[in-house]
């Protein structure tokens, strides 16, 4: 990481469709409602590409299995707890992340109103 950002190598999981309870208003605190999660996971990738072997880099399967069990495994009522939450975990799955993205989009938001999807995004880094 150079001057505290991290490479252009990452791996990343698109449009991860999981079912949870998160929000603030009675019916999403009981009601399980869709979210679709983005990934991006810095890491070196340069073993890996030399090598061609899986245990050189960090496993995107873990990753998104990670993030799954936080949004299905807990309970938030901020979209911005929800993200912060899965960041912390996906550093946690391996010492060779650097830095992660997380998007959180909730799908089915509680508006009146035209909307494809309401979200946020956080990174955290090492």
């Amino acid at each position: 990481m150079t001057g505290g950002r991290p490479g252009g190598d990452r791996i990343e999981i698109r449009d991860l469709r999981v079912t949870g309870t998160h929000g603030v208003l009675p019916e999403e605190r009981t009601r399980p409602q869709p979210f679709s999660l983005d990934v991006v996971a810095w890491v070196d990738m340069a073993a890996a590409q030399a090598s061609d072997a899986l245990s050189d880099t960090v496993d995107y399967g873990a990753l998104a299995h990670v993030a799954t069990d936080v949004v299905t495994q807990r309970s938030f009522q901020l979209l911005e707890a929800l993200a912060g939450h899965v960041a912390d975990a996906l550093l946690a799955v391996d010492l060779r992340l650097l830095a992660v993205e997380v998007t959180v989009r909730k799908l089915r938001p509680p508006l009146a109103l035209d909307v494809a999807s309401t979200g946020v995004r956080v990174r955290r880094s090492r």
